[in-house]
């Protein structure tokens, strides 16, 4: 596979680049939250040329690349899936994850057919956990039917969702939890070969994961009849070089083609023509981090917990204007109410003012609807959405208006520009409240149409980041119209 720069055109997609990632600070949505806690930090994020927005460090934030902090991580479920090693200290190295268990899973599911750990992803009722909720059992199989000589699994670990950090530790403490994930896959679908592919902004990540693959590859985990069974598999580390876009399967997929990540248009899907236009399964990093559990537990055991359409654990991060930030693992259907008030123990900043749920790209939530489920029917149905589990929870301090002109900066930076809506609707947002922000109020002659923007972005953008945008501000006007409207004059 082709590596590196290849065209000017290609190099200027990214932010980042090849240049080692120092002296940076965040602006990311938990961040922004946060400014009034740290302003000098906040300037050095503001003023820098290429913007960085996610460190992985939500839980102190508004956080910079000297930051080596850690956040606490605890489990709140009847069962610990996915900080089963995390919430103990970790496991790091093959010796403490072979000690607690690792990979009995895959040795155990290579003396079986892959049908067999199909049906059982299938009985879990395991969604994936990167942001869309399709059911993972659907997609594997999906995969596994098409026919093909060459089929790959791909680790999209370039989630880079402002305010959810979860994927970041899993990749630095439990790496090998991941790899398995992968492995289990792509027995399950037939591949030979898979994927990671992780952000540029955790390079700590990406060190440990190659320290991870060598030595499973040293003691046949990896390669040629792993585990001396018949499956071969080889897997390969790709790291990004910043941007959000990547995080979107398909765009994943040409930036590991060394093509212009945009969207692709869909169908085909990624199941029927994905990597080098092969059967491929793409599988966000928390998703697969559950597949050893499933496969040692069973499925039904895994969907016993949760509720209906919503089946398992969830890993939510909450930042840090709670009293008390970090990793939480909970049972899918806990009232959001228990989140923020009692694991979180409130903000520490002042009273509640919203939460968003899932990213910057999703509905914020008011409080008076924190007896709402931590289900993803029960979030879309109030215009939000489980997401990737990010909790970032603002107080007073952030505007509405101020909001917007930062989700929309954000949507417009990071807009891959192939389609129109996104392209130019995002920036006209920005640009509208940006004004706002100087001039309150705006002459409401100025605002004329930016509600058809937003209903644009939401049904004619060509993946979710344009969609994104128009749901968030769609549930802005649902919940804060009074204090939007009183920008306008």
């Amino acid at each position: 596979m082709k590596t590196g720069f290849d065209t000017p055109e290609l190099e200027s997609f990214y932010h980042l680049g090849n240049e080692p990632l120092t002296d940076r600070a965040c602006r990311g949505t938990a961040c922004f939250v946060a400014r009034h806690l740290h302003p000098e930090r906040w300037r050095q994020a503001t003023s820098a040329d290429a913007r960085v927005y996610c460190l992985g460090q939500c839980y102190a934030s508004p956080s910079s690349t000297e930051d080596d902090t850690l956040p606490a991580m605890r489990v709140h479920a009847p069962k610990a899936i996915v900080l089963e090693r995390l919430a103990t200290g970790g496991a790091r190295t093959l010796a403490e994850y072979t000690r607690r268990g690792g990979y009995e899973a895959l040795s155990r599911a290579l003396d079986s057919p892959p049908e067999a750990l199909i049906s059982q992803l299938e009985v879990s009722g395991l969604r994936g956990r990167g942001g869309a909720g399709f059911p993972t059992g659907r997609k594997l199989r999906a995969v596994a039917a098409f026919p093909a000589k060459e089929k790959y699994v791909v680790a999209n670990a370039d989630e880079g969702d402002s305010g959810a950090y979860v994927d970041r530790f899993l990749l630095e403490d439990d790496p090998h939890a991941v790899l398995e994930g992968l492995l289990l896959a792509a027995y399950a679908v037939g591949a030979r070969r898979g994927f990671i592919y992780v952000r540029k902004e955790y390079p700590r990540a990406a060190t440990i994961l190659r320290v991870a693959l060598h030595e499973a590859q040293r003691e046949g985990m990896l390669g040629s009849h792993i585990l001396g069974k018949a499956f071969s598999c080889e897997v390969a580390l790709e790291v990004g070089r910043g941007s959000y876009l990547c995080g979107e399967e398909t765009a994943l997929l040409n930036a590991l083609e060394n093509r212009r990540p945009f969207v692709r248009a869909r169908p085909p899907y990624p199941a029927q023509a994905g990597l080098f236009g092969q059967p491929t399964l793409v599988q966000n990093v928390e998703t697969l981090a559950n597949l050893p559990w499933i496969a040692r537990h069973g499925g039904s055991a895994y969907a016993a917990l949760g509720i209906p359409g919503s089946h398992g654990t969830k890993v939510l991060s909450l930042n840090s204007l709670f009293h008390h930030p970090g990793l939480y693992e909970v049972e899918l259907g806990v009232p959001l109410r228990s989140v923020v008030e009692e694991l979180g123990g409130g903000l520490r900043t002042g009273p509640l003012k919203g939460i968003l749920i899932g990213g910057p790209l999703a509905g914020v939530i008011p409080p008076h609807l924190l007896d709402t489920p931590l289900g993803f029917e029960e979030l879309k149905a109030i215009g939000a959405s489980v997401g990737h589990g990010g909790v970032v929870a603002f107080d007073a301090r952030t505007s509405i208006a101020a909001l917007v002109h930062h989700v929309f900066s954000f949507g417009a930076y990071e807009s891959c520009g192939k389609c129109t809506p996104c392209r130019l609707g995002a920036h006209k947002v920005e640009q509208l409240f940006a004004r706002a922000l100087e001039t309150c109020p705006v002459p409401r002659g100025e605002a004329d149409g930016w509600e058809d923007i937003v209903e644009a972005l939401r049904v004619a953008s060509l993946c979710g980041h344009g969609i994104g945008l128009g749901e968030f501000a769609g549930s802005v006007l649902r919940y804060y119209r009074e204090e939007v409207e009183a920008c306008f004059a």
